[in-house]
């Protein structure tokens, strides 16, 4: 978990406010993904790539 809190202070600190959102994105679609294998939304999953 210190790793996450040093890397939110590194994005604050250099003003990258733009990766919040990518990240965010990045954590959905991962759970998402993580979540649906074997599962009857499977099929939708990857219509999205």
């Amino acid at each position: 978990m210190e790793f996450f809190a040093e890397f939110f202070k590194f994005l604050m600190l250099r003003k990258k406010y733009w990766l919040f959102p990518v990240l965010f994105f990045l954590v959905i679609f991962g759970g998402l993904i993580v979540l649906s294998q074997g599962s009857a939304v499977a099929p939708f999953i990857y219509t999205l790539f």
